[in-house]
């Protein structure tokens, strides 16, 4: 199999949608596939906002500014989306990013309108909105702008240190309860993580920006996504215990999620890279979800069910309550928002 350098999978398996599949016979230039570039298209979104009513996901509301991620993480429950693009779950979704330029002037119309009802906005809901790219566009940094303007809470998830860029606004956010920022780690082993998520910032340098975030006085958490049972679930509390270390006062954890394409790409890249430890995690996820590798229903889906999901959730609990991690809730504030496009009446000028 061709191998493609600083990638999560080496397949491009076929859309579940088309009903013809596409098969390269062979390759006229190995060497220049190996060297496999991203390419950027533009999205022509007409909204920046997406709403949702998932009873198992925090918040409804929600900015996606990059659609396909370069992290090239192999077990990316968002790899399927790009199956609606007509592309595949494998290298497409990595290497094919799609860019909503028009990103904060949309995010501006939104806020302004008077229909806007104030309320957290998560960033990177589905794609990480701090992948390599953005170092150069500045989509997020420009959102992020329009959401201190109006005073828009926000949550950001990501793997990637270049948040610390934006700690001048994320600092200003901090002052009136409109922003926090967790930090996605998987695992604290190098070489786990390279081979795993080959273009998100390496362990340590996640650590770095927790350190950073929170020195800066910005709400800081933790996020083990996802804990993959039988291959790093035994770094929970050595994963908390380095996140507190750092300045993190919050954290969650997900289990890992395998829908549709993704399952065949993650056990793939486990024969490839793991093979000894594939058939203790395919038995640990049968326990999770019902002798199934992955249950979509609410409540299940990322959190599994049965006695070893409790163990999971309990040694979660032990470690937060050990570091002192979680021991005040974290909330968020729409007190504050403000309509910049609105005069305010001068009562003194009557």
């Amino acid at each position: 199999m061709q191998k493609f350098k600083g990638r999560g999978t080496n397949q491009n398996p076929a859309n579940r949608f088309d009903k013809i599949e596409y098969i390269a016979e062979h390759c006229e230039s190995p060497e220049e596939e190996r060297k496999l570039e991203t390419k950027y298209f533009k999205d022509n979104s007409k909204t920046i906002v997406a709403f949702n009513d998932s009873p198992d996901i925090y918040g409804n509301a929600s900015i996606n500014v990059y659609r396909g991620c370069e992290h090239g993480c192999v077990y990316c429950y968002a790899r399927p989306t790009h199956e609606y693009l007509s592309l595949s779950t494998g290298i497409d979704f990595e290497t094919k990013i799609f860019v909503k330029h028009d990103a904060p002037k949309l995010l501006y119309q939104t806020l302004a309108s008077k229909n806007w009802q104030p309320q957290v906005i998560m960033m990177s809901g589905n794609t990480d909105c701090y992948q390599p790219v953005e170092k150069k566009l500045k989509l997020t940094r420009a959102c992020l702008e329009v959401l201190s303007a109006f005073r828009n809470p926000v949550c950001i998830v990501t793997k990637n240190k270049l948040v610390t860029r934006d700690i001048d606004i994320l600092s200003k956010m901090a002052e009136f309860k409109t922003v926090s920022v967790f930090l996605s780690i998987t695992s604290l082993d190098n070489r786990l993580a390279s081979v795993m998520e080959p273009r998100t910032s390496k362990p340590h340098l996640k650590l770095e920006a927790i350190k950073e975030l929170s020195d800066a006085g910005i709400p800081t958490g933790i996020m083990v996504a996802p804990v993959i049972p039988g291959l790093t679930d035994h770094e929970i509390p050595r994963i908390l215990k380095y996140a507190s270390a750092a300045g993190a006062k919050h954290a969650s954890f997900v289990m890992l999620r395998l829908p549709y394409g993704v399952k065949n790409l993650f056990l793939n890249w486990l024969d490839e890279y793991f093979p000894g430890r594939k058939q203790k995690v395919v038995n640990k996820l049968r326990e999770l979800y019902g002798n199934k590798l992955y249950d979509s229903t609410f409540y299940v889906r990322g959190r599994g069910k049965g006695a070893y999901a409790e163990e999971v959730r309990n040694i979660f609990k032990i470690s937060c309550r050990k570091f002192g991690i979680n021991k005040e809730r974290l909330s968020l504030s729409t007190a504050h928002f403000k309509n910049p496009e609105e005069k305010q009446l001068d009562l003194f000028s009557i």
